[in-house]
C-alpha cells in the first residue's frame, strides 16, 4: 500500500523499504507553502521513512462537494498522523475543520505545527482538538509523529563535549 506525495522528487525518498509512519497533511487541493514545508522538515532527518496519503492533484472535477469530502476521507483513512500546519487552516477553515472531524471520527491524532516564523495567537479551537501543537523544527515534529501515530517514547537527550581548562 505505498502511497507517495503529489510530487515525483518525494516519490523517490519516501517508499520505504522497513515501517514507514502514515501520515496525511491538511490541504486545500493546491501548493501551499507550509504544506511543502512539512515535507521538507521530514526529509531533512535521516533514518525516518514515511508515507504520505494527502495528494493535491486529485481534486474531483464533478460531485460537487460531496465529492471533495469523499476524496479527502480516502486520503486520510491510511493515515497514522493527520499533520495540519496552522497557517491551512486560517486560508480555508472550513475545508480544514471538515478535515479535522474526519481524522477525530476515524480516530486519528491530529499534530498542528504552528505559524512558520510568525507569532500567531492559536484558537482555542485548535488547543482543544489538536493532541499536539509544535514549532517548526524537524526533531520536534518527527519526535510527535512517533508520539501520536505509535506511542514511541522519544526522549532524546544533546550530547555537548567539552573540555576544562586547567
Amino acid at each position: 500500500m505505498g502511497y507517495t506525495s503529489q510530487s515525483s522528487k518525494h516519490e523517490e525518498l519516501i517508499v520505504p523499504e522497513d515501517n514507514p509512519y502514515r501520515i496525511y497533511v491538511t490541504h486545500l487541493f493546491q501548493p501551499n507553502e507550509d504544506y511543502q514545508r512539512v515535507f521538507e522538515y521530514l526529509e531533512s532527518r535521516d533514518n525516518f521513512f514515511y508515507t504520505n496519503s494527502s495528494n493535491l492533484e486529485t481534486m474531483p472535477s464533478a460531485g460537487g462537494t460531496e465529492a471533495i469530502k469523499e476524496e479527502l476521507r480516502e486520503q486520510i483513512k491510511p493515515a497514522e498522523v493527520v499533520i495540519m500546519p496552522i497557517n491551512v487552516f486560517e486560508l480555508n477553515p472550513d475545508l480544514v475543520r471538515f478535515q479535522m472531524d474526519v481524522a477525530q471520527a476515524f480516530k486519528k491524532p491530529l499534530l498542528a505545527v504552528k505559524a512558520f516564523g510568525e507569532t500567531v495567537a492559536i484558537s482555542k479551537e485548535m488547543i482543544d482538538r489538536c493532541d499536539d501543537i509544535v514549532e517548526w523544527n524537524d526533531r520536534t515534529l518527527i519526535n510527535a509523529i512517533k508520539k501520536l501515530g505509535r506511542g514511541e517514547d522519544t526522549s532524546q537527550w544533546e550530547v555537548l563535549e567539552f573540555t576544562l581548562d586547567d
